[in-house]
This record gives structure tokens, sequence and C-alpha cells, in this order.
């Protein structure tokens, strides 16, 4: 072999050990602990059932007993609620679970159990138990370091389960500027006559000029979620799907405002804060015209101090290392 063959023998083998080594790394990248002061955010691009099994298994270490897993069941006919089988993929692969829901305070296809029991129906909730955890009544749950409560209502079914899994469509908001996971816990567990009128300060159930907004409400929502997660303590783990991202949340249902954000995938933690964090941060590096106006609803509705308080009160970590699975 001559000396320009052996060069070129050399360059193959090399690009070979490198390309081995590439993977090698990346095929053990989800198992590295995050970096000391960082939470360990999941993440696959891929939206689909498998995947979504393949993320829960990487934070559900600590999910047993009877779970509670957190959904939206959404105003009927909403296009962006999360696909069905997704859902009941999870559902399936999580020993004795069941979805969880709660009452709305506004008026609509969900306010009283009945109505929701037909919603249900209409968005094809059918595949296993829903349970919708005020129908039977309210609990308090203390909050710990609250400034604006104590303790909040939620409905008194949350007690019967020993973890929650929070499944969230991440999306704009109306109010909160955007729903993520603490959102979720927030507004979704509290009851809806009682712990929804205190999160929203709302004098009645119509006016919704009068229901608080701003940082103050943010605020309110961040502690009514505190209250979940003491609760469960360890026993709950987070996950956001990007996918659909109106600037509405799906209690707008059918009068949702078109998607223009790309789908993004899939992000997973057993860290709040963190998991929340690293969506917004996902939609604000989308290109301008994608993300405008959900920025636009999220910032206009000082939807950020969602993110702030909930690092005032040691609800999670802000600071996180993103673990790619694909």
């Amino acid at each position: 072999m001559n000396g320009f063959g052996k060069m070129v023998t050399l360059a193959v083998l090399g690009a070979l050990f490198c390309a081995g080594a590439s993977l090698a790394q990346a095929s053990d990248a989800d198992k590295k602990p995050a970096p000391a002061g960082k939470a360990t955010v999941y993440f696959t691009r891929v939206i689909g059932p498998s995947a979504l099994v393949k993320i829960f298994d990487k934070i559900g270490q600590e999910i047993g007993g009877k779970v509670a897993i957190k959904i939206h069941t959404g105003e009927p006919n909403g296009p962006n609620i999360l696909p069905r089988l997704l859902v009941k993929t999870l559902q399936q692969h999580i020993p004795n679970s069941n979805l969880v829901e709660t009452n709305t305070l506004y008026p609509g296809a969900r306010k009283t159990t009945a109505q929701h029991r037909e919603t249900i129906k209409t968005n094809g909730w059918t595949f296993c138990p829903v349970d919708i955890m005020d129908e039977d009544g309210a609990v308090m749950l203390p909050i710990k370091g609250g400034k604006h409560f104590k303790e909040m209502s939620v409905g008194r079914n949350l007690l019967n389960y020993d973890s929650m899994v929070v499944l969230t469509h991440f999306k704009g908001h109306a109010m909160g500027g955007f729903g993520g996971s603490m959102k979720n816990i927030s507004i979704g567990c509290a009851d809806g006559p009682v712990g929804k009128k205190m999160i929203h300060a709302a004098p009645d159930d119509q006016n919704f000029d009068a229901w608080l907004k701003g940082e103050e409400f943010q605020e309110n929502m961040v502690e009514s979620a505190k209250a979940t997660i003491d609760h469960f303590g360890k026993h709950i783990v987070y996950i956001n799907v990007l996918r659909n991202m109106s600037v509405d949340c799906d209690c707008a249902g059918i009068k949702a405002a078109p998607v223009k954000a790309r789908n993004l995938g899939i992000l997973a933690s057993t860290d709040l804060l963190a998991v929340d964090q690293a969506s917004i941060d996902m939609v604000y590096k989308l290109p301008e015209h994608e993300c405008r106006d959900l920025k636009e609803r999220i910032e206009s509705r000082k939807g950020l101090r969602q993110l702030t308080y909930m690092k005032e009160l040691g609800m999670g970590n802000d600071q996180y290392e993103l673990v790619p699975l694909d």
C-alpha cells in the first residue's frame, strides 16, 4: 500500500472511531445525572405513544400505589386536546392508574359533574375511569410559605391517590398567559365552586372582568399548585407536550385561536419549575413569526411571574440540563 493509501485508511478508521464514540456518548447521555445545582429535563422531539412511555419511564421511579394522571379534559370537540391514543397508551402503561380532573368555575360544558361526564364522552376520554375529584366535595390542603393563602380547596378525591402524573398540553392561556404543568395542578386540582374562586378572587362565576389578573393572579396559581406538590412530595412528576400550541387554553374549545407555532416535542422532569422553564425557553427560541402571538399572550398577562414565584417558593430549579432521548 502506498503512502496515500495508508493515509486514507487511517482517516477512515479515525472517522469510524469518532463516530462510534459519539454514538456511545449519545446512548449514555440519559444515564448521566445533571451537573450539580441543575435539574434534569428529558426531551424527545417525537410526539407519539411509545415516545411518551419512554420519557415517562425516565422520571417515574417514585410513581406507585394508586396513581392519578392529571389531564385537561377540554371543552367539547376542542381541536388541540391531547390525542386520546397518546394518553391511553401511557395510562395503560402505569399500573393502578386513572385520569383525574375537576369541574370548572365558569359556565360551560364542564361546570357540573353531569355536564362534565357528557363532555368526557364527547372528547373520547372513555378508555378508563375519569375521576372528577370534586364530584363529592372538597378538602383544604395546607400551603407552606404562601403570602396570599395558608390553604387551598381541592377536589376531595385527590386524597385517594398515592402518586400523581401531571400530563399537560402546554399552550397559551387567556388569563395565565401560558398553561404548563403548574397551571394544570393549580387551577386543575382546585375544586370548581371554592378553590378556583379563591385563585381568581372571583366575586361570581361569570363577570370575568372582575376576576383577578396580572402578577397577583399568577402568584395565587403558584400557591395553589404548591399545596398539591407538598401533598405528594416526591411522588409527583411532570410531562409537558408542546403540540398544537394555540394562544388559547383547551377551555376555549372550538373557539381557540389558530395555531402558529410548530410542534416541538415532549419535556419531562421530576422538577416542576424546570419543566415549565424549559418549555418557555423552547417556545421563545422559535422564529419570530411562530412565537410572536404566544409571547404577546404570555407577557401581556405577566405569565413569566409563574416561573419567578415558583423559584421564590422553592418549588423547583430554573437551572436545568436538557437530556435528549433521540
